[in-house]
């Protein structure tokens, strides 16, 4: 009788179970597909453009999948930056995807990366996955308009006994390829041991609202950790003697090393330091109130020798605002100025024992380094990116 007994409870239980795994109603979890939605990274452009975002599933559904997505803001403002969303998304069965699109506000300014989510939720014969939220990333990073405040000091359009040779006050949509060469590469260090990698983009180099930016980043390329822009005039705009201003708001942070400056146009002949260089601003960036200008000569690297000085603001920093670098440059007699403040004098009888190059062509050339042996490496307080902005280069003779 107790075998019979137990016998009649199992197989009741059995039979109930079986009952009721049968019939109209929904899948087990466990064997749902899977729904997820993917993140996108997009350069913002000029116009309105739309993100494409991708729902997907692991497996094909059976029956319709249907899950619910909205718009979530983050950095990037809505109606602002984007154009809020949201509503029901149906995968029909046999199928493993559907999309939708977010519209995305036109701007060109040059700034942060922004940033919003999507997210899912109230799937029906599907179930949410790890990844059921997803973003979309505004890339503002390579934008062309780049708004700088103009507070600054200023140098006249002329002065007496001169004449304006050449000048470039970056005006036009881009730089002027028939005046500047772009330098690439990291060239083993640039005999300075900076770790930058040189580039001829627009990342690195633009113009916008009549100022020239360089744009020192730091991001992987090639083989550096960092990039920037070099640029030259050699062959294409060289001088000898006259005056020099150039106007510009400088970067700072350890390891940023911005310069302005010249080197003979007989390099490639004579090599340097034979050549001459003209150091009309240098400066540390972990010194942001001080720069250096600085000549160098010799007949080689081992007999190189300077003169140079620094100048320090009163208050404030070189990135606050702008200020003018300038150079009166006679026979056998340079002088070094900011804001028409003289600090260095360099002439003919400072050199020894090595010809006087200075009465020569020279040409400029316009960078920012990022490490070396001068002002070392970054470090964590160093923010990047950095940028100097050049509002105009003249030469008077």
């Amino acid at each position: 009788m107790r075998i019979a007994s137990n016998f009649f409870i199992c197989s009741y239980t059995a039979l109930l179970f079986t009952a009721c795994s049968k019939g109209g109603g929904s899948s087990p979890v466990d064997t749902l597909p899977v729904v997820t939605i993917n993140s996108l990274s997009q350069d913002r452009t000029l116009t309105t453009s739309n993100f494409h975002f991708t729902v997907s599933l692991d497996k094909a559904a059976t029956s319709d999948a249907i899950v619910h997505y909205a718009t979530l803001p983050a950095t990037a403002e809505e109606n602002k930056d984007y154009k809020p969303v949201s509503g029901s998304l149906t995968i029909a069965a046999g199928q493993k995807q559907a999309s939708f699109d977010v519209e995305v506000t036109g701007d060109s300014i040059r700034k942060e990366n922004q940033f919003f989510y999507v997210q899912l939720s109230d799937p029906k014969n599907c179930k949410l996955g790890a990844a059921a939220k997803g973003s979309g990333n505004i890339l503002n990073e390579n934008g062309l308009y780049f708004p700088v405040d103009n507070t600054g000091y200023s140098t006249p359009d002329s002065y007496p006994g001169y004449t304006l040779t050449w000048s470039d006050e970056f005006n036009g949509n881009s730089i002027n390829s028939a005046d500047w060469t772009f330098e690439q590469g990291n060239n083993n260090g640039w005999g300075n041991a900076e770790l930058e990698n040189y580039t001829n983009r627009t990342q690195n180099a633009f113009v916008s609202s009549g100022n020239l930016v360089i744009e020192a980043r730091k991001e992987t390329y090639q083989t550096s950790d960092y990039t920037s822009a070099r640029m030259i005039t050699k062959n294409k705009k060289i001088f000898t003697y006259g005056r020099v201003d150039i106007r510009a708001k400088l970067p700072k942070g350890k390891g940023v090393w911005p310069a302005l400056w010249m080197l003979g146009n007989n390099i490639d002949a004579v090599n340097w330091p034979a050549c001459g260089e003209i150091d009309i601003m240098e400066l540390l960036g972990q010194e942001p109130n001080k720069m250096y200008g600085t000549l160098h000569w010799g007949a080689d690297y081992t007999v190189h020798q300077s003169k140079g000085n620094n100048y320090v603001l009163s208050s404030g920093s070189f990135d606050e605002q702008f200020h003018v670098y300038s150079m009166e440059w006679k026979q056998d007699t340079i002088k070094l100025y900011v804001d028409d403040v003289q600090y260095l004098t360099v002439t003919k009888t400072d050199l020894t024992g090595s010809d006087y190059p200075f009465n020569k062509d020279f040409f400029f050339i316009f960078n920012i380094a990022v490490g070396g042996n001068w002002p070392g490496s970054p470090d964590s307080n160093t923010s990047f990116p950095q940028r100097m902005v050049v509002d105009y280069v003249r030469v008077f003779q």
